[in-house]
């Protein structure tokens, strides 16, 4: 239909309340008050009939572009008031539209979204028009004595919404994130710190935001007898401005968050901001990574020379893994509790620099973690990496560091609600492991508060995995990496499947199941271990699938993440480093892998406790006595017993 009106009235300039891009003089007369229904053409013809123009509201008319003969100094030299909110303006860059309005030395205010076409600092738009006395109904004086980037008092805030058939529980989680206070408490028996969420009372709740806040808030801990468990807590409600009868109160949401911790970004927690701004900075990401190419590196064979030592005497093994203790049992390998007599260091701790000095290791020890692993075994670091050297393969589902590209997540969230596309994510810390605070949502208010609890990334869930028997899974995998420069690096025979509980479904009640969503029950829940061999044989009959086209999937995947590790971080190389990494990988409904996370020193205790059969060849035995055993063979020993070459 739009088609056939265009051509049927070329001279159109606005349909459906939106600029044609043959907008001109009558479009901006009609949102000058020039024209209206009952004056839709000048009764007197006129050359300049904008020019008795003052205020100029253009909001969310659809605009692309500003640079247009009528809309400027010459035709509306009165203009003092302009209003540009909610326009995409994509065919403009700022510098251009800074040009355009600098011309209108009569323009006194100005309304446009922050951040949005003409950028992200309201400091700047000031000093391109310096003839402004406000902006965003913000008088300038008061922008420039607090140097306010972004003004975000304008912004309509986020109400609670919910359909009529949804239950209750569903209007109260999607609601509660506009509420929630949170703070994290340290306990000295755990590593990790314990993350608190709470509602406060009306009153609390009902305090509003303001960038200039007149009240400050904070938990109050009340322990009677010195513990915790007696502990009674409060909300501290004090003024850090004088208060006069009758003021609101006000509270800063994002108390000592500034632009450097994407507070312009956070504010979409709380309110409606500009959605093609993020949707532009998403795409720009996106289109960044699709140019992204890579070549594959050489694969070499050995060069990594062997431990075996020529006057037969066993390398001796300093390590605190119980797991080696237990089953390294080689003869050319013998186990030493002094870690200063150790040829091999095998740990589970993290050792740098400092570690190495304390312990007294030294240049001559071989040890079992590579510098600069953090870009495999930390998550964010992954898939940084990974961007880097492969851009966005089809192995890595859409994965954003949430303190550095907060801005792209929620374009590409707001794109994917434009398209109709699923919009579940999964959170998940830098660096925690076994699924703690990880969280699936569909609310991108939740995943922004969510960052309060510690730095996150933000995955695409796979919302439609294969499944086994109508329940989740996933595979862990063994590599052992001899070399980064050349790339050398092993698969083990040996890998094993991780199975969810409970039936799969996204019904949103099912999110907070753990055994529906996750796999690892080793901490928590029963865990139902299934051997590889009968996994594969019927996960074959029940899919009608080989699995070692998958197998050869996967070693492809794997082979090509730690080549972007190699190429992208060469600082990794050290001769005296061997390693074992697990690699997790989950499949999709089409059997493509999909990798979920790099772990430095897995926990093997599966490989040590079940016998197993290798999948192909001969269906060799492997027993889990000797994981260790063939594992010290292939990174020390030169062998490949029970090993494959990647």
């Amino acid at each position: 239909m739009a088609d056939t009106i265009f051509k049927g009235c070329p001279g159109l300039e606005i349909y459906n309340s939106c600029f044609t891009s043959n907008f001109g003089e009558w479009a901006l007369g009609f949102c000058g008050g020039v024209y209206e229904k009952d004056n839709p053409c000048p009764i007197h013809q006129d050359n300049h009939p904008l020019q008795s123009v003052t205020s100029l509201d253009l909001s969310n008319r659809s605009i692309h572009s500003l640079i247009n003969k009528s809309f400027s100094p010459v035709e509306m030299p009165s203009l003092s008031h302009l209003n540009i909110r909610g326009n995409p303006l994509k065919q403009n860059s700022v510098s251009e539209l800074f040009k355009v309005l600098k011309g209108f030395t009569s323009l006194q205010t100005l309304e446009v979204d922050l951040p949005g076409p003409l950028g992200e600092s309201a400091i700047e738009i000031l000093e391109s028009v310096p003839n402004l006395s406000q902006l965003n109904g913000v008088n300038v004086s008061k922008i420039l004595e607090t140097g306010n980037h972004v003004i975000d008092a304008v912004l309509q805030p986020r109400l609670p919404e919910w359909t009529a058939e949804e239950p209750l529980a569903d209007r109260v989680i999607n609601a509660m994130w506009l509420y929630l206070m949170t703070y994290r408490l340290a306990d000295e028996e755990k590593i990790d710190e314990t993350s608190v969420w709470y509602v406060m009372d009306e009153l609390g709740s009902a305090l509003r935001h303001s960038d200039e806040p007149n009240f400050r808030v904070a938990p109050f801990l009340f322990m009677p007898e010195g513990n915790l468990e007696s502990s009674v807590s409060y909300s501290i409600l004090w003024p850090i401005q004088n208060v006069q009868n009758g003021d609101e109160c006000t509270r800063d949401f994002l108390f000592g968050i500034g632009e450097d911790k994407q507070r312009s970004a956070r504010l979409t927690a709380y309110f409606h901001t500009p959605q093609y701004y993020f949707i532009q900075e998403y795409e720009k990401f996106h289109q960044k990574l699709q140019s992204k190419s890579s070549t594959p590196l050489p694969v070499n064979s050995s060069s990594s020379r062997t431990l075996r030592r020529t006057d037969g005497c066993a390398l001796r093994v300093y390590t605190d893994l119980p797991q080696v203790e237990g089953f390294l049992t080689r003869p050319e390998f013998i186990i030493t509790t002094e870690l200063k007599d150790a040829d091999i260091i095998w740990t589970g701790m993290q050792v740098d620099d400092d570690v190495k000095r304390a312990a007294g290791i030294t240049d001559q020890q071989y040890i079992n973690q590579f510098p600069f692993e953090a870009c495999l075994v930390m998550k964010h670091h992954l898939a940084e990496t990974i961007q880097k050297a492969h851009g966005s393969p089809d192995w890595l589902h859409p994965t954003y560091n949430l303190e550095s590209h907060l801005s792209q997540l929620i374009g590409d969230y707001y794109a994917r609600k434009r398209d109709g596309m699923n919009n579940l994510w999964i959170l998940k810390p830098w660096n925690m492991a076994r699924t703690i605070d990880t969280t699936v949502t569909d609310n991108v208010s939740a995943i922004i508060r969510l960052m309060e609890t510690g730095p996150k990334i933000c995955q695409k869930y796979i919302e439609h995995p294969a499944l086994f028997e109508g329940k989740k899974f996933d595979l862990r995998y063994i590599v052992l990496v001899r070399s980064v420069k050349p790339l050398e690096l092993f698969l083990a025979d040996v890998f094993w499947v991780r199975l969810a509980n409970n039936q799969y479904t996204l019904d949103k009640h099912s999110l907070f199941e753990y055994e529906t969503h996750f796999t690892v029950m080793n901490y928590r829940g029963i865990l139902n271990h299934k051997n590889t061999p009968e996994f594969v044989k019927e996960f074959e009959q029940e899919h009608q699938v080989k699995w070692l086209d998958i197998h050869e999937r996967v070693r492809n995947m794997i082979r090509s993440v730690f080549e972007a590790a190699a190429t992208v971080h060469p600082e990794m190389h050290s001769p005296m480093s061997r390693a074992m990494y697990g690699v997790d990988v989950m499949l999709d409904s089409s059997f493509q892998p999909k990798l979920l996370e790099v772990t430095y020193c897995p926990d093997c205790t599966r490989a040590c406790k079940y016998d197993t059969q290798a999948i192909g060849g001969g269906g060799e035995l492997l027993k889990g006595s000797d994981f260790y055993n063939y594992v010290f063979g292939c990174l020390f020993l030169d062998e490949t017993r029970h090993v494959c070459p990647l």
